[in-house]
């Protein structure tokens, strides 16, 4: 298996920059994700990371270290301090070697292989990097390496069942592309992103 805690890392560190350029006016603008504007899933993501630092870290399982955290200013600054946390708890000693209680559903857990958990979080923060930039009308761009690394990870989620269906889904039914399109793309196809997606003012 590919060492992801480096791949990790540096998607963290694209998702805090793209973050960090997140204007106050721009919080309600629409995403990728059906339903949140800019803020909710903000919000989401660093509850998220939250949730997942509490879990490395082999703390007792808390539904509301997963919570949402609503963020009306600076969310550049909560989402940058989340993310450093949850980088330094995958990082702790031991942390991968143990299983952690992940967050299913409104307030259920289960036990989940820490380098399995680590697979989740990174797949999950390459793809909401992209929504966050997306949305507020800004380029991203991952290493090749990182997206091979994540097209393994993605390959893996079934296409059908409680991972695509359902009020938890992490993620929606893929999307048909066609062929020839890049790494990038055929990662948010997968997962239920269409990779042409933009802001209805740029549309």
């Amino acid at each position: 298996m590919t060492d992801l805690l480096p791949l990790h890392r540096q998607t963290m560190t694209i998702a805090t920059a793209v973050v960090q350029q997140v204007r106050e006016d721009q919080l309600r603008a629409a995403t990728p994700c059906a339903g949140w504007d800019v803020s909710q899933l903000l919000a989401h993501m660093i509850g998220q990371n939250h949730g997942f630092a509490s879990a490395a870290r082999g703390e007792v399982f808390d539904p509301a270290a997963w919570a949402d955290r609503p963020v009306a200013t600076a969310p550049g600054e909560a989402f940058a301090a989340s993310a450093a946390e949850v980088v330094d708890a995958f990082t702790s000693e031991g942390a991968l070697e143990r299983d952690w209680p992940i967050l299913v559903g409104a307030d259920k857990s289960v036990q989940v292989a820490g380098k399995q958990a680590l697979g989740f979080h990174f797949i999950d923060y390459v793809v909401h990097a992209w929504d966050v930039a997306v949305s507020i009308g800004l380029p991203v761009e991952f290493d090749d390496d990182l997206l091979d690394a994540v097209l393994l990870l993605a390959a893996e989620v079934p296409l059908d069942g409680p991972t695509r269906n359902g009020p938890y889904a992490p993620f929606a039914p893929a999307v048909p592309i066609g062929a020839g399109q890049g790494d990038l793309d055929r990662l948010l196809a997968i997962l239920g992103r269409d990779p042409a997606w933009k802001p209805a003012q740029q549309q």
